[in-house]
């Protein structure tokens, strides 16, 4: 399932996240021009090994990227959900906000595969936070969703709730898998849950009890 908006209107400008999604980018871009060489030494460098953790990686690994896909598929859920959650905590908030998401993610990451010296980086932690928010902030709201059904393509709205509970689970079932795997796995399923439990508790201290009110509810 493919995102391509929700349904709840932002009340404020998203400046957090858009400037999220711009550092992203940029960050990705100077990975592109690099040497292959030269890039792995840097993604070794500036991601999470948990065989060599080192704290400041905590923070660059976030604005890191392995791929087109990798960040496009990262972007695009910033995008959709990020704003949202951005609104209902405010902006300065937001930023403390995504970044323990992000922290919190990474540190599941390292004690779950410890000896690993494979660097961990992505900004998918931090924004699994951010849809463990949307999922407790907007439980009503719908997503817009392209499904891929072989030669036919269908949009339909899919209940939030649904969405991103059903995003939550593959997670989780990933995990087992690559659990019962001999070889491991290439993504950190772990951060992905840790970090979409980590949005859903940390929102409950960050959102604004005066933004309560959702308008698109009661029209």
């Amino acid at each position: 399932m493919i995102p391509l908006r929700d349904i709840v209107p932002s009340r404020t400008r998203p400046y957090v996240t858009v400037t999220l999604i711009v550092l992203n980018a940029i960050a990705f871009l100077f990975e592109l021009s690099l040497p292959p060489d030269v890039r792995q030494a840097f993604l070794q460098t500036y991601g999470v090994v948990p065989a060599a953790f080192s704290w400041p990686t905590v923070i660059t690994s976030m604005f890191l990227h392995a791929g087109w896909l990798h960040i496009a598929g990262n972007m695009l859920y910033l995008w959709i959900f990020g704003d949202n959650v951005e609104d209902r905590v405010g902006h300065g908030r937001f930023v403390i906000f995504y970044l323990l998401c992000g922290t919190v993610a990474a540190l599941a990451q390292v004690f779950a595969n410890p000896q690993s010296a494979i660097p961990t980086i992505g900004a998918s932690g931090a924004i699994a936070g951010v849809m463990g928010a949307y999922i407790v902030l907007y439980p009503r709201s719908q997503v817009l969703t392209l499904i891929p059904l072989f030669i036919f393509w269908e949009i339909i709205e899919v209940p939030a709730i649904f969405f991103l509970g059903f995003w939550f689970l593959l997670q989780l079932m990933s995990v087992g898998v690559v659990a019962q795997s001999t070889q491991g796995g290439g993504v950190a399923f772990w951060a992905h849950i840790a970090g979409f439990l980590a949005g859903m508790g940390l929102v409950q201290i960050f959102k604004r009890p005066e933004r309560e009110r959702v308008e698109w509810w009661n029209r």
